[in-house]
């Protein structure tokens, strides 16, 4: 299922009728990523096929941050015009009736013409899920990366602490990046365990692609001994890809909030970031 066939008569942004902002979540296992795909499966296709059908009439739909193939959401944010009259509640519900069961609507409301899920943006926040075992997990297969290795909580954490602030990022971004900037501020990053599970919470003004999973392959790698403390920084002065260490695998990364404005009073409205899982 696309609905790509329908796109080209959605009402373009700005165009009219009433602006509705979305949460959404979802397992991104079966997807090819949240954008629309010529051959493949995707969160976007999905998503406007069943707006769509609760609205009567094509609808598009623009996200806060586009997640990759295997990449999850429990905070991702979308907006879409639309001429239909729909209560919050019947957009939810009944845009929930027709998508598959790894993916779900939290909330929808209507917002300012003016909104708009990615540009309006202030923050973002992911999480990073690492299972530290002999053995491989049946049960976390595909939500968390699995890793026989024990990894150093104190050496990852210091070696997070060199990245916070604002920097140059381009170590840490894809080679294929198209972001006008590397400069980026990162506001926190929170690393904790919870028996064999490592959870790496990282908030900022934004993100390069790839950017979360460069940065936890390097962390993994410090973590298990691999490299020292310091090459966080070390890659930072770089400021080269090529030397940016191993990009780790995306089933365990999650987008679990966007900030907004408070004028823009969303049901979930990010406040620095989630509190760490564990």
């Amino acid at each position: 299922m696309s609905g790509r066939g329908a796109l080209s008569a959605a009402l373009p942004d700005g165009q009219g009728g009433t602006r509705i902002a979305m949460g959404i979540e979802y397992d991104g296992g079966a997807y090819s990523g949240w954008q629309l795909q010529h051959h493949a499966d995707s969160i976007q296709a999905r998503l406007e096929a069943a707006i769509t059908r609760v609205a009567a009439e094509p609808v598009r739909v623009h996200c806060a941050g586009r997640t990759d193939a295997g990449v999850h959401a429990e905070g991702q944010v979308v907006h879409f015009d639309t001429r239909a009259g729909r209560s919050p509640r019947s957009w939810v519900l009944g845009t929930n009736s027709n998508l598959p069961d790894d993916i779900a609507v939290r909330w929808a409301t209507p917002v300012p013409a003016d909104f708009h899920a990615r540009y309006s943006a202030t923050g973002r926040h992911y999480r990073y899920l690492i299972l530290c075992r002999p053995t491989r997990s049946a049960l976390w297969r595909g939500r968390a990366v699995w890793t026989h290795r024990r990894l150093d909580l104190a050496s990852m954490r210091a070696a997070g602490a060199l990245l916070l602030g604002r920097h140059d990022f381009t170590s840490f971004r894809a080679l294929a990046c198209q972001a006008r900037s590397p400069v980026r501020t990162l506001r926190y990053l929170r690393l904790g365990r919870r028996d064999e599970l490592l959870s790496l919470d990282i908030g900022a003004d934004g993100f390069l692609h790839h950017m979360v999973r460069n940065i936890a392959g390097v962390l993994m790698a410090i973590g298990s001994g691999a490299a020292e403390v310091t090459w966080t920084a070390e890659l930072l002065a770089l400021r080269d890809r090529a030397l940016g260490g191993v990009t780790a695998p995306p089933q365990g990364l999650y987008l679990t909030a966007v900030d907004y404005p408070e004028r823009f009073a969303l049901p979930i409205a990010g406040d620095g970031g989630p509190p760490p899982m564990l």
